[in-house]
Formats: C-alpha cells, sequence, structure tokens
C-alpha cells in the first residue's frame, strides 16, 4: 500500500467522509464474514489446527500497529526462566525476506542474525532473551523445527499469530493499546485485525497505557477480570557502537538531541523521553523501516537516540553519537500465576 493511499484512509478514519462511509465501511462488513467464517471453519475442525507437544502461549493482538507485545514477549520469556522453564520463541519473522514468496524454511534467530533477513523484532527479542528463536511463516512447522533442534525446550511462546488458527494455543494473551480503540471498526474502516468481541475469548488482556491516558475503552478494559496493566520503563541508555558505555538523560544535557523511531507508535517513544525531561527534534518513520547508512548521516546533532528496535537495524552504521534507549515492560504481578497455572493444566494433560 502507498503512502498516498494510507494517508487518505487515516484522513477517511479522522473525518468520517464519503470514502469512508461509501468504500471503507462496506470493505469492512466483508473483512468481518471472510474472518468470522475463517475463524469458525478452524473451530469446526474444517479447516485442520495442530498442536505441539509442549505447551504453546500465544502474545498478539486485534489491531494493527504498535501495543507493545514484544516487551510482553521478553517480560514473559523472562519469567518462565525464572520459574525454571525452558521456554522458546517462534514468530513469523515480519518484514524479514527469509520467508517471503513460496519458500518457507524456518530459520534459527540469534542476536547476530541479519534483521533484514529474519525481521527486526526476532532480533531483538532473540538478544534480550538468550532462548532458542525460530521464525518461520508456518509457526506449526517452525515449532516442530524449533523443538526437533532444541528437545529440552517445554513451552512456546508465539511472538503475534492470535490469528494464525492453523496453531493449537494452550494459552492466548492480548496485548492492547487503548488509544486504538478509538477507531473500533474492521479493516479497511479501523484498525482492528478481528471484532471487539475477540477479547472474550482471550485469556488475558495486557493493557498498555501511560497513567495520563484516558478512554471510554480503556475504562471497558479495566472492568474485564481478565486484563491486566502495563507499562514501559527505561530511563538507561547504552551506546550503539560501544555499548558497554552508558548514560542517563542528565548526561545528555546541553547537546543538541536528535530521536528516531521506527515503531508502530513513534510518538509513544518520543512522550518517554519528554517524560525523562529531554529536549530534542523526533523523526519518525514507518514501522519496520530499514535505515540506510547516508539517511543516519543527515542526522548531525550531538546525539542520536533511538529505539531498541531501530538499534538492530543500525548496528552497522554505529558512530559514537548513536545511543540506544532500551524499555523493560512492567506488568500486574496477577498475570504470571495465571500463567503459569494454565501451563501446569496442559503439561498435566500431557502426561496423562
Amino acid at each position: 500500500m502507498s503512502d498516498f493511499t494510507l494517508k487518505k484512509i487515516k484522513t477517511a478514519w479522522r473525518k468520517k467522509n464519503a470514502l469512508f462511509y461509501g468504500v471503507l465501511v462496506p470493505l469492512s462488513w466483508l473483512f468481518w464474514l471472510i474472518t468470522s467464517i475463517r475463524r469458525w471453519a478452524y473451530s469446526a475442525q474444517i479447516l485442520k489446527s495442530y498442536a505441539l507437544p509442549v505447551p504453546v502461549i500465544v502474545v498478539g493482538n486485534i489491531n494493527m500497529g504498535g501495543s507493545g507485545k514484544t516487551p510482553v514477549v521478553i517480560w514473559l520469556v523472562d519469567q518462565l526462566k525464572s520459574q525454571g522453564y525452558k521456554p522458546a520463541v517462534i514468530s513469523r519473522g515480519y518484514g524479514g525476506t527469509i520467508n517471503r514468496g513460496t519458500g518457507n524454511r524456518p530459520t534459527i534467530v540469534t542476536a547476530t542474525s541479519d534483521p533484514i533477513e529474519v525481521g527486526d523484532e526476532p532480533v531483538l527479542i532473540a538478544s534480550r532473551c538468550n532462548c532458542p528463536f525460530m521464525v518461520g511463516a508456518d509457526r506449526v512447522h517452525a515449532g516442530l523445527e524449533l523443538l526437533k533442534a532444541y528437545p529440552e525446550c517445554d513451552v512456546i511462546v508465539s511472538d503475534d499469530g492470535l490469528q494464525h488458527y492453523r496453531l493449537k494455543r494452550d494459552v492466548e494473551i492480548a496485548v492492547v493499546d487503548s488509544q486504538y480503540l478509538h477507531h473500533a471498526n474492521l479493516l479497511p474502516a479501523g484498525q482492528l485485525r478481528e471484532p471487539l468481541s475477540r477479547l472474550n475469548t482471550v485469556d488475558a488482556i495486557v493493557k498498555n497505557t501511560m497513567s495520563n491516558e484516558h478512554s471510554e475503552s480503556g475504562d471497558q478494559l479495566d472492568a474485564l477480570s481478565k486484563s491486566f496493566s502495563m507499562r514501559l520503563v527505561g530511563d538507561q541508555f547504552y551506546n550503539l557502537a560501544n555499548p558497554s558505555m552508558k548514560a542517563s538523560a542528565y548526561d545528555f544535557k546541553r547537546k543538541s538531541i536528535q530521536a528516531i523511531a521506527g515503531i508502530g507508535k513513534p510518538q509513544r517513544f518520543f512522550e518517554h523521553l519528554q517524560r525523562l525531561g529531554m529536549t530534542f527534534s523526533g523523526s519518525s518513520f514507518e514501522d519496520h523501516h530499514a535505515y540506510t547508512q547516508q539517511e543516519l548521516a543527515k542526522f548531525d546533532g550531538d546525539v542520536l537516540i533511538m529505539t531498541e528496535k531501530d538499534a538492530v537495524k543500525c548496528k552497522p552504521y554505529a558512530m559514537a553519537h548513536h545511543w540506544v534507549l532500551p524499555v523493560d515492560a512492567q506488568i500486574d504481578a496477577a498475570l504470571m500465576p495465571l500463567i503459569l497455572n494454565k501451563i501446569s493444566q496442559v503439561k498435566a494433560n500431557i502426561k496423562e
């Protein structure tokens, strides 16, 4: 989809103009019909779904754009490790070239993998989690190949894949950005991949929102017993050219600062920097943007700050004034006992 077309669609969402009611809304009805039939076909076993021999936890969303699921995956893997599990991660590897076209070859991802090939988020997760990771368009195939290569793994976390019904799952976690629910229409009349009613069927809803954000949709989520709050935190920067070098926002005072973000919601990153007391010039890019050396050279301030997701793609062009701000998910403590209870039940059934 061209940038011009996307801009026209976003304008239609905002203004509710003739394009919205005459074209986008009718198309969203068709989209609803197709997705409903597809989900029913899997539930009725008309379309075959497959189970892996270990518990599977899917972390996904019902909306397009960034909702914060990558930090949730990292948090979940760390929590599982602390409980003695040996988790692994699978993903489609969105944006990577390895699974484009007809070729479908599951590929192991490490911290040194090329993000152009396997996707930026998989490389980020692999570098943070230090656990087995495999990408593949067919999540069932990827999971089986991963377990073949790493038979010690006893639980698999699927990064995204809430709508990938071919893979049976034991726990579903939907990460929701309440601000996106203002456009509570299905594609292309809004940003939803599935109706809001889909949230009634998941095991847990993780609501990514800041304390100063408020919406009627957010209140509705708070009212659900399976809704858990999350906030992203981080105030320690590291140098992209020399990761052992650390800095705080205070260290950048009296410097000319520029910030870039090629993520689903760049504004949230910029607001995070503002809360740290930083003054900067921000530049937004499309999600999964592939930076070039020439592009980065145009930012000539004293300091260039980027997200960790951008950093995995900018690493080959790292310079001394490039700094990265990692963020971590802080999630309601009540979520993990729910997940552990579900996993225990599944493992008990597998032994029987």
